[in-house]
């Protein structure tokens, strides 16, 4: 067997690979809610803390150590750790242009309200998304453009900023390039287009909850007394900024590599900023109020180097530090098989068809929440357990990877300590208009009106045979009712 592959074996049993987690909560908690910190350090020094604690109770310190390091450079892990910085970059861009202040005056110009707008946000962020299958730039477009100007416009910033999370989730949902779709259709064995089609209906419902409960929530928080009047305020140059938005949009969906379409992003909108006198190129040892791709200031040691893109990479570090070591955390859980101490314990609760449908979801929910990430809480999920059970209890396996993927939302686009919380975090801090994920937790209303919805389908069992009649006769045998085929 390969050492790097064998089991992390721990004082106490394979419960306590799920030690990391457990601190790493309890800590969040005291920082959080308890001292009330949003810096750097409230996330952090939890997150560390969980990975140093466990060290102790490892049989074998040596391996302990490699695990960590294993699950901090899985691809998993490195992939949305580039994709952010690319991200925070072109978002710095934009932020920078100023055209947030454009769109915010444009729209109050032509009657644009807060509510109004609040709407438009989240319907463009969720096309945004499923166009492009990234929840992450999804976010990060978002937070650069349309935050800030809904700040500007009187939306409530908790709630423009779920907007936005929530229309990330609904492209991830349903985007058929999305890494969640893929692994939810690919380890229950059914083609992505078959899997999109019949995801479509419970993604509508969820989308008619959502909208109406963004309208009344905004109507009921009212216009925020601290927002300006942008009308007056913004630059007309600015609009010239969707320019290299569009084009960004469309490598993305063209390509469906956010690491290309931000880098083609960042270029472009240098292009078209700087001879729109938006953005210089270089400062030094300037008084220039306008921002600058590169400066240089300060004298002897301390002279520093700085501009748009430092700023853009620095806004990054706190999500990236987090990501690493949450990963590292996931890795010990899944070496030591806490993973499957919890899904062997879920497991024992199914009965009924209804009870394999709310075990799989549960399974889902649990480990997104856990790991603060979807995809690889429905790999760990579908082929080991979902897909057994689906058979077992003659549910559609495009119905398995419906719940897999709708559940797996819930909470890993909603924990305040989740990656996608703090990149949101992130963005909002360095806006001028910075939030606690305490208070946006909540109003990530598609997240919870898609478990609602998948609720209600359990209860009143309906989708269990969706697109049944699309399996080959071979595979549709393999689900019927009360048997599990043999290897």
């Amino acid at each position: 067997m390969d050492d790097g592959a064998r089991r992390l074996e721990f004082h106490g049993g394979r419960a306590m690979s799920l030690l990391p987690f457990g601190v790493f909560i309890a800590l969040i908690f005291l920082t959080t809610f308890v001292w009330r910190s949003i810096s750097d350090g409230a996330l952090w020094v939890p997150a560390f803390v969980a990975i140093l604690v466990p060290f102790f109770l490892a049989k074998d310190k040596k391996h302990y150590s490699e695990v960590v390091i294993s699950g901090m450079a899985r691809k998993e892990c490195l992939i949305p750790v580039v994709c952010w910085i690319f991200a925070g970059v072109f978002s710095r861009v934009l932020r920078e242009s100023g055209l947030a202040s454009g769109i915010a005056g444009v729209a109050s110009g032509v009657g644009v309200g807060p509510t109004l707008f609040l709407v438009i946000t989240f319907l463009a962020s969720a096309v945004f998304a499923t166009a492009s299958g990234t929840g992450f730039g999804t976010i990060a477009a978002g937070m650069g453009v349309l935050y800030p100007a809904g700040v500007a416009l009187g939306c409530n910033h908790p709630l423009l900023a779920g907007a936005i999370i929530s229309g990330a989730a609904f492209g991830d949902n349903l985007a058929p390039i999305s890494d969640t779709t893929i692994c939810s259709a690919t380890t229950q064995g059914v083609d992505v287009p078959g899997v999109v089609r019949s995801r479509l209906k419970y993604c509508v419902a969820a989308l008619a909850i959502t909208i109406p409960v963004f309208v009344i929530l905004s109507i009921v928080k009212g216009v925020d007394a601290s927002a300006v009047a942008p009308s007056a305020q913004y630059n007309p140059m600015t609009l010239i900024m969707l320019v290299p938005v569009i084009i960004t949009i469309w490598v993305a969906v063209k390509k469906g590599d956010i690491i290309i379409a931000t880098s083609v992003g960042i270029i472009v909108g240098f292009v078209f900023a700087i001879p729109a006198g938006l953005i210089d190129f270089v400062h030094i040892d300037s008084v220039s109020t306008l921002p600058a791709v590169i400066s240089v200031s300060g004298e002897g040691l301390d002279r520093v180097v700085g501009g748009v893109l430092y700023d853009g990479l620095v806004s990054m570090i706190q999500v990236i530090m987090l990501a690493l070591l949450l990963f590292g955390s996931i890795s010990v859980m899944q070496r030591g098989e806490g993973d499957l101490l919890i899904l062997n314990g879920l497991g024992k609760v199914a009965r009924t068809a209804s009870g394999a449908e709310a075990t799989i979801s549960a399974m889902v929910i649990v480990l997104s929440g856990i790991m603060g990430l979807n995809a690889p809480a429905i790999l760990t999920v579908g082929a080991s357990f979902a897909k057994p059970m689906s058979r077992k209890y003659g549910i559609s396996p495009y119905r398995s990877a419906n719940l897999m993927d709708a559940q797996s939302n819930v909470l890993a686009y909603s924990l305040p300590w989740s990656p996608a919380m703090i990149y949101t975090l992130g963005f909002a801090k360095d806006s001028g208009a910075p939030l606690v994920g305490t208070e946006v937790m909540p109003m990530v209303i598609y997240c919870f009106a898609m478990f609602v919805v998948m609720g209600v389908t359990i209860v009143f069992k309906i989708g269990r045979n969706d697109f049944m009649d699309h399996l080959s006769p071979d595979m549709r045998a393999q689900y019927g009712a009360g048997e599990i085929p043999p290897a």
